[in-house]
């Protein structure tokens, strides 16, 4: 019946004596140990909490590739409209100015040749 216990503090025979408070102590911080080593065998046995560690991290990793790419995305289009800009020729844009500026001042005009327009294409309709 004499099993090997392993290491298990101190001797208790010998010339050291420890005070009962010392005994206390010392069992106190066991328990605390052996609480925290139950605790960390439960997480790491807990197959739901780390299923759900492993997904909360594949979010946060995919949130944060997709603001990356969005970024990017946000850049590379700011390059091309500048790039776009940069290449049309100032006639083009004054082209576009003067369009804006005839449909403001001649609304009257746009307006009776959109009609005439709609009315030819409804009379022709009419016809087949």
């Amino acid at each position: 019946m004499d099993q090997d216990q392993g290491a298990t503090g101190p001797e208790l025979t010998g010339t050291s004596q420890r005070s009962p408070e010392e005994v206390r102590n010392e069992i106190e911080q066991t328990r605390r140990e052996l609480g925290d080593t139950v605790a960390a065998l439960a997480e790491k046995t807990d197959v739901k909490a780390q299923a759900k560690h492993v997904v909360d991290d594949a979010k946060e990793n995919v949130t944060g590739r997709v603001s990356e790419i969005k970024q990017n995305v946000t850049g590379k289009k700011d390059d091309l409209l500048s790039s776009a800009q940069a290449a049309t020729p100032a006639s083009a844009g004054d082209a576009a100015q003067r369009v804006k500026g005839f449909a403001g001042d001649n609304a009257a005009v746009l307006v009776a040749i959109s009609g005439f327009g709609l009315g030819w294409l409804v009379g022709r309709r009419a016809s087949r």
